[in-house]
């Protein structure tokens, strides 16, 4: 199996109020996908969906080769889920209780290799109750991939997290990935996307605006390369005027040029300069538009 998401014109609507209006994405066995988009943007809705926990309104859902709606049961025997937040019995330890969640799996993974991958190996004996926050979302993961599944739905995982525990949880999901896991994830720290997603989609309004690799979403949302320069003093005092093609702002001492093409850029700007006699330009960088550019000039209309 290539694909193990397919989403074809999904909608979905309560009372009258259309929440999901033509969604359409694909998840690729092995990635890791990610699903960002502001509150009430209908993400909620669409992985309870994709779980078999909410009946669709219309449109064609195949998780796994299966129709969550029509095949709930089965489809939860091969996923994992890990919500935003779990209860425990504060008593119970982990090496216990993670037991006790393989026992519900035929073919469950080894509870060692389970502790190894989410790195609680040296608290196997330890009570919930005494767990940092970090660990006890790591033992959520563990409860997750108790029955070894093939795909696994991770709701803002590290949410609240200080910023070693979100590490932690990061490199258990890049083991995931290692062992040929889909994951998909929702998260509101678009840093932690950019690190983890293989592709990731904007879903705004009820709709996918954009998917692909963070590169072409950037490309997609229309956000421009910046080539930045520490303004030499003849731009300055006026005498000297960079090329007007490249439409160079000057704020402060920074000279500040937005492009679609930085290479052609680059070599204008460095040919301008070469023939004005200014040398190299000091403190001279280029900066791709990252996952938060895109997000926010997609979520916000340009304006930030």
């Amino acid at each position: 199996m290539t694909t193990a998401i397919e989403v074809h014109a999904l909608s979905m609507s309560y009372s009258g109020r259309e929440v999901l209006k033509g969604v359409d994405f694909e998840v690729k066995a092995g990635e890791v996908f990610c699903l960002l988009g502001p509150n009430g943007a209908g993400k909620t809705t669409t992985v309870e969906i994709l779980e078999g926990f909410r009946q669709r309104t219309g449109g064609t859902v195949t998780v796994l080769g299966m129709d969550p709606q029509a095949q709930p049961a089965r489809l939860r025997e091969r996923i994992g889920i890990v919500l935003q937040e779990c209860g425990f019995p504060r008593q119970a330890r982990v090496a216990e209780l993670i037991d006790s969640w393989r026992a519900y799996y035929k073919n469950p993974l080894d509870l060692a290799d389970l502790l190894k991958l989410v790195e609680l190996t040296q608290d196997r004996n330890a009570q919930v109750r005494r767990l940092s926050g970090g660990q006890r979302r790591r033992l959520d993961l563990a409860l997750a991939l108790a029955g070894d599944p093939d795909l696994i739905f991770l709701d803002e995982p590290t949410t609240g997290f200080d910023p070693e525990s979100r590490r932690r949880c990061w490199a258990a999901i890049e083991n995931l990935r290692a062992l040929g896991k889909t994951i998909l994830l929702t998260t509101h720290y678009l840093d932690e996307a950019e690190r983890l997603a293989d592709r990731v989609a904007i879903l705004q309004g009820g709709r996918i605006q954009v998917a692909g690799t963070v590169r072409h979403v950037a490309r997609q949302a229309g956000v421009k390369t910046k080539i930045k320069f520490a303004a030499p003093e003849r731009v300055l005092d006026g005498s000297l005027t960079p090329p007007a093609c490249l439409q160079v702002v000057v704020s402060g001492e920074v000279a500040v040029c937005q492009t679609e093409n930085s290479a052609t850029a680059l070599r204008e700007l460095l040919g301008w300069a070469a023939a004005n006699d200014l040398g190299d330009l000091d403190d001279l960088s280029v900066e791709t538009p990252t996952l938060e550019d895109a997000y926010l000039h997609l979520v916000t209309g340009g304006t930030h």
